[in-house]
């Protein structure tokens, strides 16, 4: 076992008062999409993804920008009906929007947006071309949306994101420790953050160093030597 610190040379931003968001290969594209807000076409973008990947986080550091409202589907016939009385151009992000509401609901409230010059960031799991839509006019209003993925992370990012997260809580780890945490949690943002949480926290009440033995009781791993 060697005992060697990595260090990794990782894009990042301040996310206006949130942890810094990483950008990586997989979110690169979208964070660029992001970025040219509000020169968006249709000032509408729709950003998908599997769950973990980070499309909440990107999603929030755009609302922070733009002053977003976040609207789930239940609430966009009444968001709907007041968008008219608005003063200024509204945003909105629509998280889980892939079959969250009525069809008719929705063709209504982008039509009412697009009217009015406001922004909207959907973010689902499935582009929107994708979705399974029963209305012509709202499918050919879905398809013709600009879309980008954000992917979970390969393995190399996931490592990158790990010795980040450390450093972010000024904890130096091991190439070891790293490597046998990037083996076992699921490979997705939200499982690296809260297994480095876990682990900062447990060394705290433990007064122990973060290392594998400490990893193999947060985690519940084997006791097998290495």
């Amino acid at each position: 076992m060697t005992g060697r610190q990595l260090v990794f040379e990782l894009g990042a931003r301040p996310a206006l008062g949130r942890d810094d968001l990483l950008v990586t290969p997989g979110n690169s594209d979208a964070v660029a999409w992001v970025d040219r807000w509000p020169d968006w076409p249709g000032r509408t973008l729709a950003v998908h993804g599997p769950a973990g990947c980070g499309k909440t986080h990107l999603a929030e550091v755009w609302r922070a920008v733009s002053k977003a409202e976040v609207v789930p589907p239940s609430a966009l016939a009444d968001v709907t009906a007041h968008m008219g009385s608005l003063p200024t151009a509204p945003a909105f992000v629509l998280e889980d929007a892939e079959g969250g509401a009525d069809e008719r609901v929705v063709l209504h409230f982008l039509n009412m947006l697009r009217d009015c010059g406001g922004s909207l960031l959907l973010v689902s799991r499935r582009p929107p071309a994708r979705w399974s839509v029963s209305l012509a006019d709202l499918r050919s209003r879905l398809r013709a949306l600009p879309a980008v993925a954000v992917r979970a992370p390969d393995e190399a990012t996931l490592r990158a994101v790990v010795v980040k997260l450390f450093a972010d809580r000024q904890l130096q780890v091991s190439e070891d420790l790293v490597e046998f945490l990037c083996l076992r949690i699921e490979r997705t943002f939200q499982a690296a953050r809260e297994t480095v949480a876990a682990l900062d926290a447990a060394a705290l009440v433990t007064h122990c160093k973060v290392s594998i033995a400490l990893a193999r009781q947060v985690l519940g791993a084997s006791c097998e030597k290495d």
